[in-house]
């Protein structure tokens, strides 16, 4: 995984808490991260429906969807997120032996488990359900 999925999280709880058009750059300045980098994760975010764009002088991103319905799974959904991964794999196929030969594939299928464990907890988790645990239920 990489902090793109932060970067998302944050981005869409400070959206929703601000309740109005934010500027790329001010949501770089609270996230920590520079601007460039916030337009390329809201791009998906917003083909997926969760922000909407505004051009121009006073333009930028306002959350368009029900914090409360937007949970955590769909933004990871939304960004291709996999949580457990390893760019590097075990053994050959072509071996003889049973374990160098069977690694690799049955890794796999292990962090294939791991994502779909984590994206099943994830959707226990809203942005509202965020905000709640940053400013106390209202």
């Amino acid at each position: 995984m990489n902090s793109d999925f932060v970067v998302a999280v944050h981005a869409l709880v400070y959206l929703n808490h601000k309740a109005d058009v934010v500027s790329s750059e001010a949501l770089a300045d609270n996230i920590c991260t520079n601007a460039a980098r916030v337009r390329k994760v809201m791009a998906p975010l917003k083909r997926a429906g969760f922000v909407e764009t505004r051009e121009g002088s006073v333009g930028g991103y306002r959350f368009a969807a029900d914090p409360a319905k937007t949970d955590l799974k769909q933004v990871a959904d939304a960004l291709g997120v996999r949580f457990v991964q390893s760019s590097w794999r075990s053994g050959d196929t072509d071996m003889e032996c049973l374990v160098a030969s069977g690694m690799a594939d049955i890794m796999d299928d292990i962090f294939v488990d791991l994502n779909e464990r984590c994206r099943e907890r994830l959707a226990l988790t809203s942005v509202a359900d965020i905000d709640a645990r940053i400013f106390g239920s209202v």
